[in-house]
């Protein structure tokens, strides 16, 4: 992989664990699985079948308890402890094949953790806020945004790694 490839597929794996890490992981699983995509040696664990079952179960749990206001914010506060970690730990493993230092791996952990936090607490933010209106159409489609954005996200890194950083930068500054 080349640089940017890696940039953005650490900077990608970090963001997007935060808003939904288990579309995250099964999306990079399956890419990786079907020859789509060519994962790094720490993230090929993604592509296990054991693993992609797992995730797509969990999104399979995560798609529904997320449409419900209240229990999507009981959802994402328990997430918040597994939702960034795990984007430390999706970024460390996407610099995992290149020749780098432990402090180089270190540091792409903390920028994909910071990443998944950031990520995640404008989402968990933005879903109570979400909350407070009475129908639930803009629960719903707040969720299947998320869930775009996050597939679309992932792919767009791996395919046009350049659009992605600009697009991330974009989302960062809003």
């Amino acid at each position: 992989m080349e640089t940017i490839d890696t940039l953005a597929l650490t900077l990608g794996a970090g963001w997007a664990a935060g808003i939904n890490l288990y579309a995250a992981v099964f999306m990079l699983g399956y890419l990786g699985a079907t020859g789509n995509a060519a994962l790094p040696p720490g993230l090929e664990v993604l592509s296990d079948p054991l693993v992609m079952t797992a995730a797509g179960i969990m999104y399979c749990v995560e798609f529904f308890a997320d449409k419900t206001p209240g229990v999507d914010t009981g959802w994402d506060s328990i997430h918040t402890f597994i939702r960034i970690p795990a984007g430390a730990i999706l970024a460390a493993g996407a610099v995992s094949g290149l020749d780098v230092s432990e402090a180089a791996q270190l540091a792409a952990a903390l920028v994909g953790g910071t990443l998944a936090a950031g990520s995640h607490f404008t989402k968990t933010g933005s879903r109570i806020l979400i909350n407070t209106s009475p129908e639930p159409v803009s629960n719903w489609s707040a969720s299947v945004l998320e869930d775009v954005a996050v597939i679309g996200g992932l792919w767009t890194a791996l395919n046009y790694p350049v659009t992605f950083i600009v697009l991330l930068v974009l989302f960062l500054i809003l």
